[in-house]
């Protein structure tokens, strides 16, 4: 019963935060043998939802002409509980269960030591990370198979998904990102939107740069 418990409750770690890059690298493999590589080794950074505070019961309304009420001061962050020190200590341990993961080590504070690294075959589709309960994340890279033969490869986490999704609004989950997302493939390269293009060298290899203010989701789409 216990081994059950814990199996139903993994999931639920996961819906409770939000994970982002920190200091990292990433690269992915396309063969036209349709094989591939994925790696992402670095940090990974937990940020934990906002919950808005209703407006107290019976609190009053500034009436017309009155001086509006102080701006409240931006409270510091406060070092993690007990309990959410345990409960990111027992997300570690479960993202090292899963295949791909080769070490998952929690620094403390917000942060996690990450070494991933996954290969296949791309008959279907793939996206990094996922985990079925947790609706709320928005995928670091999605590799989309599609059935003319071309791929399509978006990573919203290395950009700004607000903007991908026609939103203005800046990501809040970008602060202390920085790395680099490298694609190589020998296969034909049919777009690409990293304005150097593609880096000297043998093969096709495309490089992102990624930091707190990038904006482009790195996109591309090859062809086998």
């Amino acid at each position: 019963m216990m081994r059950l418990a814990l199996a139903l409750a993994a999931p639920l770690l996961l819906v409770s935060c939000i994970l982002s890059p920190g200091k990292f690298t990433s690269t992915l493999d396309i063969r036209k043998d349709r094989s591939f590589t994925f790696t992402y080794v670095g940090e990974v950074i937990v940020n934990d939802p906002k919950v808005t505070e209703p407006a107290a019961e019976g609190a009053q309304m500034t009436q017309p002409g009155a001086a509006a009420p102080a701006a409240a001061k931006p409270a510091k962050p406060a070092a993690p509980s007990a309990e959410t020190v345990a409960r990111r200590r027992a997300l570690a341990e479960a993202l090292s269960k899963e295949i791909g993961y080769r070490s998952v080590e929690y620094l403390g504070g917000d942060k996690y030591r990450v070494d991933y690294a996954i290969g296949g075959r791309l008959d279907r589709g793939f996206v990094y990370p996922m985990n079925l309960d947790a609706l709320a994340f928005i995928p670091w890279i999605a590799v989309e198979v599609r059935k003319d033969g071309t791929v399509r490869i978006k990573a919203p986490a290395f950009g700004d998904p607000s903007e991908a999704m026609g939103n203005p609004a800046p990501s809040e989950n970008a602060e202390g990102r920085d790395g680099t997302f490298t694609l190589t493939t020998d296969a034909n390269l049919v777009m690409q939107n990293d304005e150097e293009g593609a880096a000297p060298g043998p093969g096709t290899r495309i490089v992102w740069k990624v930091t707190p203010s990038s904006k482009a989701v790195p996109t591309a789409v090859i062809r086998f």
